[in-house]
């Protein structure tokens, strides 16, 4: 005898696929808020003082981190001056160039439904530590003052 109605286990059913909407959701808004602080930083000038606080390793010893002109960087790039940017920070730009690239994969993927996977090894992480390191100690010696924001 069949089990009444309501009583038993429920039927199994096969997931919905989202809608194509749904999976570009995420790397639209990502790329929404991306944009938003760009035009923020676009329009507030980093290049006049008192709108951002100052990099505290800038202040306290006087070196400049890797991300330091990182803010200036962004300005330029939103004003479209690719030179002054990369005068301000070129690791950032580099940084800037890779996001585009990585966003425009993952909107890609997530249009055709396939999950974008980048699972970066320690190695991976050695380099950019490394290349951030390299350009930190260049930028602020006398010969690599070019790179200094």
């Amino acid at each position: 005898m069949p089990p009444a109605p309501g009583h038993g286990p429920a039927p199994v059913r096969a997931p919905v696929p989202a809608s194509r909407l749904r999976r570009v959701a995420k790397p639209a808004g990502v790329l929404a808020g991306v944009l938003a602080a760009f035009a923020y930083v676009g329009t507030v000038d980093p290049n006049e003082t008192g709108h951002y606080p100052v990099c505290p390793l800038l202040r306290l010893t006087g070196i400049y981190c890797p991300g330091c002109g990182g803010l200036r960087s962004a300005h330029a790039v939103a004003h479209g001056d690719i030179a002054a940017a990369l005068g301000s920070n070129a690791v950032a730009v580099v940084g800037y160039a890779v996001f585009a690239v990585l966003w425009v994969l993952w909107m890609v993927r997530a249009a055709a439904g396939r999950p974008l996977r980048i699972e970066p090894k320690a190695v991976h992480w050695w380099a950019i530590g490394s290349v951030l390191l390299i350009f930190s100690v260049v930028r602020n010696l006398p010969f690599g003052s070019a790179l200094a924001p």
